[in-house]
């Protein structure tokens, strides 16, 4: 496999296994903002780590700092931060985690709508059928039936949390020109903080040690590294094709939930999936 690929792949399999590990963690009884709290502390902290690595031993310093003008991009982005993770993991608390997975590419249609209506991004006609299917595919997912109108608590509170990110992407996009890895210690380290105070607000208490290196280890792979990856991989092969290719987390997700989770997911989910592979297909045909 060609390296630089081999990064963007390695980022999206860290992102897709974080699901279902969220998953096991909130089983072990690590409660949903706590967990969502420790995970974004993870990647602060990681990448801080990292980043001193980096300045000390390598001698590498940051270029172009952030500034007070960025300073209302930073404060939404960690505010749809907080309010993204605590969804996610709420809503991870009350489906499968193979559902969860999959409703990950609603970030890549929630990000596009939001370009359009408030930055007037073009969409080319290939991304608006990939945001019609995932649409679709969301739509199937959230729907229980059952002879009624009812639909999942669980996967609704994940949608909502990918049209958070979705928000917090293009918020992110008018400061990337800036120094990247430190936007993602300032978005870490105040996104955990923020949400450890909502946690303890809502009664909620601090794991055990154990799960909370786990935790932390969690959001440093998955929300510090990938996204450091991520990053690597469009300076060598674009940002297209690197979104392209970060579009396959979710079917690493759904592989991994069923591997490590035993989850037998119900017929919607298999109609889902066909279509979110079409989606992806249509995703990939458009930034080729």
């Amino acid at each position: 496999m060609n390296k630089k690929i081999g990064i963007i792949l390695t980022a999206s399999i860290l992102y897709g296994i974080s699901i279902p590990i969220s998953k096991v963690i909130l089983q072990n009884a690590v409660q949903p903002a706590m967990l969502a709290a420790f995970t974004y502390l993870g990647a602060g902290m990681g990448l801080c780590i990292l980043n001193l690595f980096n300045t000390l031993v390598l001698g590498k310093t940051i270029n172009t700092p952030l500034t007070k003008k960025e300073l209302p991009y930073i404060i939404s982005m960690v505010i749809l931060d907080i309010s993204a993770i605590i969804l996610l993991m709420n809503g991870i608390s009350k489906t499968n985690s193979a559902n969860a997975s999959l409703l990950s590419n609603c970030e890549i249609a929630s990000t596009s709508i939001i370009a359009l209506i408030f930055f007037k991004e073009y969409i080319s006609k290939k991304l608006w059928i990939a945001i019609f299917l995932i649409i679709m595919a969301g739509v199937i997912l959230t729907f229980e039936g059952n002879g009624s109108i009812k639909f999942s608590i669980g996967s609704i509170l994940v949608s909502a949390a990918y049209i958070c990110w979705g928000a917090e992407n293009n918020c992110t996009k008018m400061i990337s020109s800036k120094n990247t890895q430190e936007i993602t210690i300032i978005k870490g380290i105040f996104s955990g903080f923020g949400s450890l105070i909502i946690a303890f607000s809502t009664g909620e208490h601090l794991p055990s040690i154990i799960w909370m290196i786990i935790t932390l280890v969690t959001g440093f792979l998955a929300y510090g590294l990938s996204v450091s990856m991520y990053i690597k991989s469009q300076n060598y092969i674009g940002a297209a094709k690197t979104a392209a290719y970060f579009s396959s987390a979710p079917f690493f997700g759904v592989f991994f939930s069923l591997l490590f989770l035993g989850e037998i997911p119900e017929f919607k989910f298999y109609i889902s999936l066909i279509i979110m592979l079409f989606a992806a297909l249509f995703i990939s045909k458009d930034y080729n």
